[in-house]
């Protein structure tokens, strides 16, 4: 049995969000404020009986609240107050229905899902809106028979509904069960019009069934390790000593050990023997460590020693970690505080995974069929290669306690923003949250990989690769930028910086990839089905149109073109490079072609309208992808100007920036001509000659572009003007504002200091 998925409602910014789960390990990915902690909290939260506050709901169930609590009283109807909720879907097998019995709708059920649902919810909706009206009324005749003064502020408690709520959610709400009959739900777990499930009765009660089936613990990104002066004023109050978790890890092992009673004896016989327990409890520990990469060449080894009287390890902290230097007795043995901070938080999340696995273990008659873990962060202070090693290996440390017939089981949630444990685990495990804005509301989507995987194998294997042999940071991008090259990739940083218009993109999270034109458009899948935003920063690559027999394979480009007839594959072309003013010149980008603006010749590319290199979700809630190329653009040179286009990037830059290319200052650049060309068009052809030779070095130019200043050279016209754009669709999400503020002298009045604050 494993937790097959889950869907969160009205917690936090999730307000309607379905999650898939790998069997085994999942990944949870997406930009900062995107909602993954929210969704491991949630079923911790739920999985535990923790309590809710009002902040926890989501900020539309506060304007229903307030809706509510805004109706007249004497209505017929039951109010439907805005609850959180939680549907778990667990995946199971024949051997494991016993183990489910009372979530089965009937005993008619054929399947192999069964749900549950937990609510936070009002015990009485009635009472509550009558409870807090009455309240209201009370308050507003004890305030007015106040002595007025001027400029009168003063509202006194509850001011509305969430106010109300504040204070009494807890006494007004409570978890309520209900068992989920499949049937009733689409493919994606949203349930049909009208359906009702089934409440939970009280024997046995629904919190009891919850708990034999799922028991969730959580790594937490906040571990706040102490470091060498972790015991000043500044450090002591949030850190926690690494030989402290040890500690209270053997204290909870050891009853469970079968030589407790020698080891009982050997703390009173010697420190010696006490440390050779103290090695022997923490031998297997270690040794699942030794196999996630520590301690590695040139780390030291982790001792296990006692610091104190062996006679109290039991009750106080006497047993302390040390580093071991050297072999031997003259072994240097430093304390714990002096390893990195990378290594301690390796050290505390092995020992956090295997203590939370053994109380699950542990347990025996009240252990639930299925032990989740999410671990959070786990990149923190770890090098890109000890990442991947912890990923890699995570999880072998919970296996063992899985034995019995495979009734019980562990599934792992990761939460990360690290490129290289993505490129460990590849698409398959990522689920992608995705930040959205609808109608002002800050929501998230989650977005399964495994989904995009199966449904693109031409695309899925290309994407894979590329994005390992790269970087995966297009997960948590507020927008790429896919460009041609070397050269844009090196160049375009300085080009943002540089472009007044587009000042917003400095502080926009962006992903720059260097696709390359022929490959670009095998991204467009991926884009689309994350929402993302893109530009896509390309080159008109004009090429003339080589007859059949006529190719010369060291100066030919090949290149495909749709077929004329449907169904059909792609014609294979062979074209020669040329100015884009040539007559008849066509394009041998396939992003132009097969993508964006979807033209195959120059003139009908540089007729294409800005709707035609722009596509973008319906709704316009989803992805956003514009495409640029070069764009005529007027050339001034010996005083005369012409509207000329360039067919690269370098003949572009150096068409815009005429006079600074061709001076002498700027030999180094690459690009200035023998002679003096003596028309802007004599300048366009002897540029595409000098970029187009065998001899032209394009990173020496990108390179040799960087030394100057900046303010010495202009951006190219149509860099420039997709630049602004993605500046235009791109934006910091701001946080929705509260439904309404409380005045502070009614904050006050109310007891709420922290709200006058």
């Amino acid at each position: 049995m494993h937790l097959h998925s889950y869907r969160i409602k009205n917690y936090r910014r999730l307000r309607d969000v379905y999650i898939e789960l790998a069997s085994d390990i999942s990944i949870f990915v997406g930009s900062n404020n995107s909602g993954k902690t929210s969704a491991t909290q949630a079923l911790y939260s739920f999985a535990s009986g923790s309590k809710f506050s009002l902040y926890d709901f989501s900020s539309v169930c506060w304007r229903g609240f307030d809706n509510l609590g805004n109706l007249p009283a004497g209505g017929a109807e039951q109010p439907e107050f805005p609850s959180i909720s939680l549907d778990l879907w667990f995946e199971v097998t024949a051997n494991d229905l016993y183990l489910v019995m009372p979530l089965l709708p009937s005993t008619a059920w054929r399947g192999t899902q069964v749900g549950i649902r937990i609510e936070f919810a009002p015990r009485n909706p009635t009472e509550l809106l009558a409870k807090f009206r009455a309240a209201r009324a009370e308050a507003q005749t004890k305030a007015a028979a106040l002595v007025k003064r001027e400029n009168e502020k003063y509202v006194p408690w509850p001011i509305n509904l969430t106010d109300y709520l504040k204070n009494e959610l807890q006494n007004e709400f409570e978890f309520k069960y209900y068992a989920l009959d499949r049937a009733q739900f689409d493919d994606v777990h949203n349930p049909h019009e009208g359906y009702e499930p089934l409440l939970l009765g009280k024997e046995p009660s629904g919190a009891a069934i919850l708990k034999s089936l799922i028991k969730v613990d959580n790594v937490s990104a906040q571990r706040h390790l102490t470091d060498p002066v972790a015991g000043t004023v500044t450090g002591a109050g949030r850190s926690e000593d690494l030989s402290k978790r040890l500690s209270r890890f053997y204290k909870r092992n050891l009853d469970q050990r079968q030589e407790d009673h020698s080891a009982l004896r050997a703390l009173f016989d010697s420190e010696i023997g006490l440390n050779e327990h103290l090695a022997d409890v923490f031998k297997d520990t270690l040794c699942r460590l030794s196999k996630l990469g520590y301690p590695g060449l040139h780390n030291p080894r982790l001792e296990i020693k006692s610091a104190l009287n062996p006679a109290t390890i039991m009750s106080s902290q006497d047993a302390r970690v040390h580093y071991v230097l050297g072999d031997g007795a003259e072994a240097l043995r430093l304390p714990d505080t002096y390893n990195g901070l990378g290594f301690k938080n390796l050290i505390y999340m092995v020992v956090e995974i295997l203590d939370h696995h053994g109380r699950w273990v542990a347990d025996k008659e009240q252990r639930a069929l299925l032990h989740l873990v999410f671990i959070e962060e786990p990149e923190v202070h770890l090098h890109a290669q000890l990442q991947q090693v912890f990923i890699r290996n995570v999880l072998d440390l919970m296996k063992g306690g899985e034995e019995d017939g495979g009734v019980f089981q562990s599934q792992t949630v990761v939460t990360t923003h690290s490129p290289h444990i993505l490129y460990e685990r590849g698409f398959q495990p990522i689920r992608y949250f995705r930040r959205q804005n609808i109608g002002g509301e800050q929501t998230t989507e989650v977005l399964n990989l495994s989904v995009f995987y199966s449904q693109t194998p031409n695309e899925r294997d290309f994407l894979q690769r590329y994005l390992k042999l790269t970087h995966c940071d297009l997960f948590f991008a507020d927008a790429a930028i896919l460009v041609e090259g070397n050269v844009e990739r090196l160049l375009l940083p300085v080009m943002i910086e540089q472009e007044k218009e587009a000042v917003s993109l400095r502080s926009s999270c962006l992903s720059i990839l260097e696709v390359g034109g022929a490959f670009a458009y095998r991204f467009k899948s991926l884009i689309e089905f994350l929402g993302l935003v893109a530009l896509v920063i390309t080159d008109l690559d004009s090429v003339k149109f080589v007859a059949a027999g006529e190719e010369d394979e060291d100066e030919d480009t090949d290149f495909e073109v749709p077929s004329a007839e449907a169904d059909q594959p792609p014609v294979k072309k062979s074209g020669k490079a040329c100015l884009p003013s040539e007559p008849g010149a066509l394009t041998s980008n396939q992003t132009l072609i097969q993508w964006l603006p979807k033209k195959q010749t120059v003139a009908e590319l540089l007729a294409a309208t800005d709707d035609e290199k722009l596509h973008q979700a319906e709704g316009g809630n989803g992805f956003k992808v514009r495409v640029t190329y070069q764009v005529p653009t007027n050339v001034t040179w010996n005083g005369a100007t012409a509207s000329l286009r360039g067919r690269t990037l370098e003949e572009a830059f150096g068409l815009e920036n005429a006079a600074w290319c061709q001076a002498a200052t700027q030999q180094h650049v690459g690009l200035k001509l023998r002679g003096n060309p003596g028309t802007p068009a004599e300048l366009a052809s002897g540029l595409h000659k000098r970029v187009s030779g065998k001899s032209f070095d394009k990173t020496k130019f990108a390179l040799g572009v960087l030394t100057e200043h900046p303010a010495s050279w202009n951006v190219p016209l149509y860099i420039k003007e997709g630049l602004q754009w993605l500046a235009s669709v791109v934006s910091l999400e701001q946080p929705a504002p509260l439904p309404e503020v409380i005045e502070p002298a009614a904050a006050v009045a109310a007891g709420d200091a922290e709200a006058a604050l």
